[in-house]
């Protein structure tokens, strides 16, 4: 991972773990039950975007290294990585 998409992934998880510690406190106080649901789906959409720069930087070096590469074991055993990710977010 170059460290930019690195610096961006740990920022972003840095906020996210910093709303979910805010979404507790609003549980604790007993906020408004929308408003609490709103929090956790701005968490959810942070996370996503963690997920897709995760999978873009996937692609674009290990998928890609293997792709290019002789041995087709491991081609196979990539394509196989990314059809359970997107097996288990259908889940």
């Amino acid at each position: 991972m170059d460290a930019s998409t690195k610096k961006a992934v740990v920022q972003r998880l840095a906020s996210a773990s910093g709303h979910i510690k805010g979404i507790g406190r609003m549980v604790d106080e007993e906020a408004y039950c929308i408003d609490v649901i709103r929090q956790i789906q701005a968490v959810q959409a942070a996370l996503n975007k963690v997920s897709s720069m995760m999978l873009d930087n996937h692609l674009h070096t290990c998928v890609t290294t293997a792709i290019r590469g002789d041995d087709p074991e491991e081609r196979e055993k990539m394509l196989q990585e990314i059809t359970s990710v997107f097996e288990m977010t259908g889940k």
